[in-house]
């Protein structure tokens, strides 16, 4: 269901320390995992981008783009054309502005990724556990 997207993006998150929770997560879990990964290395990154270390800044905001688009990667269209076309804007947006920050040391670029990311978090964490089981 999930394919070659999906593994790139899981892989990504089992480098961060996780790889036993993501071996035996369902679906929903490692998209949730997903989330995390990319937030916690926007976080790093920022951090890096405070002081100054432009390889660590540079290495963690190009994971998070690649988990942004692991999970850009995985949408499924089918169910709810509109809301996955508009996910996915978002997260071409999400790894856009991610380069930016990356290229112009922007913090603030950082920032409104994370927060859309945490908001799109949410919003999935809320999915009640029923849905969660008929979708997998």
């Amino acid at each position: 269901m999930y394919g070659p997207a999906m593994n790139r993006g899981v892989n990504q998150y089992r480098q961060s320390g996780a790889l036993a929770e993501a071996q035996v997560a369902d679906p929903h879990r490692l998209i949730q995992m997903l989330f995390e990964g990319a937030l916690e290395r926007i976080a790093v990154a920022k951090g890096a981008m405070e002081q100054g270390n432009v390889s660590l800044k540079g290495e963690k905001i190009s994971k998070a783009i690649d988990i942004v688009e692991s999970l850009r990667a995985v949408l499924d269209h089918k169910p709810n054309p509109e809301l996955s076309g508009n996910l996915d804007a978002l997260y071409e947006y999400m790894s856009r502005r991610l380069l930016e920050a990356n290229a112009r040391n922007d913090s603030a670029a950082l920032d409104e990724v994370a927060k859309l990311l945490r908001q799109v978090k949410s919003g999935w964490d809320e999915i009640p556990h029923d849905v969660r089981q008929r979708a997998s």
